[in-house]
């Protein structure tokens, strides 16, 4: 008997899922992208949407419609070796490396850091409490679902409506006669695809699938199948939810334009948008928002990071991994994440082109018969141009010596889409065609499941 959840279900489900996706970062992107785009906002928001709404539902997805038990098994569809390193750098980076610690350290930058006398000792003290909060809510991921679906994205989004609906009630200013900035003049379709390819959602789209299928066998549903129609609704509550939100943040960043001058980056502009509606207020508003926002995406994070990890090495207690996780996120918030953040974008780089390749396998497997070698040449002709990616952000020490430099340049010149970050489209299309054709004298699946 086929295992029916209410639409309550459905509609916590698909909150937990934007409350895991939606970061700090989300905020500060589409308002500054607003800033820069200006009387073209609407054509980069769609262009934004594609990449920073559509890759990460594809992603989640892909999980659930492979019927995989989380990216390991899927990734392990190329090589089980394949899958433990792909799966462990994948973690590693979105998690205590990198994404984790920042939660903490933007929170504190946004909202706190101004009224600091003493910086460095209330970071401290600040990560540690923060951490702490989500270790407490990480240590029970049975209850995810209600925590973050239920309880903190609902509260989240009640004080960012505030925001977003005073700026609309009572506009700065329209989107026309904005002259836009830069690349959105020119191609603003584009400019904003890249921008949200930029936000790396994707990659979390594939460590959250495990808490999706894992919230969904808690209810009761067992069967695949059943899982990947599931999976789908709650992510299109999502999408619908992320594709609003992007969209109103974006515009009222183009508001804003016409009474600040752009801002760096999309945190000031937002602290500027919150003091200019609230007042003092303002300041105290942002900070639950983005306080709220990061807790939530640590949560996620953790406890991914905490049951995948606990997946790889069934020795090592789920609990004692989220605390030592919690731990070192701390450290790293304090103590050279700059150094880390320099390390971590070419992990990143390198990373990106294989997990979108690997969603898209997922999605179309049934089409090639899951046929293990359509996988294995599509991940080795991608394989190469990542690193390449990877290698032109290394810090200039090591990506301007001169045997480093005319390697990334010579695939730069050999492949379009260079200078967007995506030299690995062509050849990726060229490993899958011949994926497809060594396929054809073969029938033998490589793993399906019923």
């Amino acid at each position: 008997m086929t295992k029916k959840i209410s639409l309550g279900n459905y509609l916590a489900l698909g909150s937990m899922l934007f409350g895991l996706f939606f970061g700090a970062g989300n905020l500060i992107f589409p308002v500054h992208m607003g800033q820069e785009a200006g009387s073209h906002v609407a054509l980069a928001t769609l262009g934004f949407l594609v990449t920073g709404v559509g890759l990460p539902f594809l992603g989640v997805i892909a999980i659930g419609f492979s019927k995989s038990q989380g990216l390991h098994d899927l990734a392990s569809r190329i090589h089980p070796l394949y899958g433990t390193v792909f799966t462990l750098l994948l973690y590693l980076t979105i998690g205590p490396f990198f994404a984790l610690p920042r939660t903490a350290t933007v929170s504190f930058e946004i909202s706190f850091s101004n009224y600091a006398t003493h910086p460095q000792q209330a970071l401290f003290l600040f990560t540690a409490l923060f951490f702490i909060v989500a270790l407490i809510f990480s240590l029970y991921p049975g209850k995810i679902m209600v925590w973050i679906g239920k309880i903190l994205n609902p509260l989240f989004l009640v004080f960012l409506a505030l925001l977003i609906g005073k700026a609309f009630l009572i506009p700065m200013g329209t989107v026309h006669n904005i002259t836009p900035i830069g690349d959105y003049g020119t191609h603003p379709f584009l400019t904003g695809f890249t921008e949200g390819y930029n936000t790396m959602d994707a990659l979390a789209s594939l460590a959250f699938g495990i808490i999706v299928i894992q919230a969904l066998k808690d209810l009761g549903v067992e069967k695949p199948k059943q899982i990947a129609v599931d999976t789908f609704k709650s992510g299109i509550i999502t999408l619908i939810l992320m594709s609003i939100i992007y969209g109103s943040l974006a515009y009222i960043g183009t508001f804003s334009s016409q009474q600040f001058a752009v801002s760096k980056n999309g945190g000031i502009a937002l602290a500027q948008i919150a003091h200019y509606y609230f007042g003092s207020a303002g300041s105290i508003l942002l900070a639950v928002i983005v306080t709220l926002a990061c807790l939530k995406t640590a949560i996620g994070l953790i406890t991914a990071c905490g049951e995948t990890f606990h997946q790889l090495f069934p020795k090592i207690p789920y609990k004692l991994l989220v605390v030592g996780i919690s731990l070192f996120s701390v450290c790293v918030a304090n103590f050279g994440l700059t150094e880390l953040i320099q390390i971590s974008l070419p992990m990143l780089m390198f990373l990106y082109p294989l997990a979108i390749t690997l969603i898209f396998l997922a999605l179309f497997s049934p089409l090639f018969n899951h046929q293990r070698i359509v996988y294995v040449m599509t991940t080795i002709f991608t394989l190469i141009p990542a690193l390449i990616e990877g290698l032109k952000t290394l810090p200039p020490i090591i990506s301007k010596q001169p045997e480093v430099f005319r390697l990334t340049q010579f695939f730069d010149q050999l492949f379009p889409f260079s200078s967007l970050g995506m030299n690995w489209v062509i050849p990726a299309l060229l490993g899958l065609s011949t994926g497809l054709i060594l396929s054809i004298n073969s029938h033998k699946p490589t793993i399906h499941r019923t």
